[in-house]
């Protein structure tokens, strides 16, 4: 899944850690499987995250012995708004006339 639309503008990396994290609205995640998930230097990561943060799109909390990162429930799409992109199986579907 993706973040909003309206999110969608912002530089490529907050873009993928916006995506990443929408996926995981259930439990966050942390820097490492963040850096797993986003294609994206160590510094231009933490220049995302702190971009993010300042912009209140993204928390961090501390969960015992380690930091998780979550997104705000603002960026998360509603369960039938549409996307931009239609998925694999989508064009799989259109392409046999489902």
């Amino acid at each position: 899944m993706q973040a909003k639309r309206e999110y969608r503008d912002r530089d490529e990396t907050e873009v993928a850690v916006l995506d990443a994290l929408v996926d995981r609205t259930n439990g966050g995640m942390t820097v490492f499987e963040l850096r797993s998930h986003v294609e994206a230097g160590i510094d231009d990561l933490e220049e995302a995250l702190g971009s993010l943060k300042d912009d209140g799109l993204i928390a961090a909390e501390d969960d015992g012995d380690r930091t998780v990162i979550t997104v705000d429930e603002r960026v998360v799409p509603e369960r039938d708004e549409p996307q931009d992109e239609p998925s694999w199986l989508d064009e799989i579907r259109r392409k046999i006339g489902l």
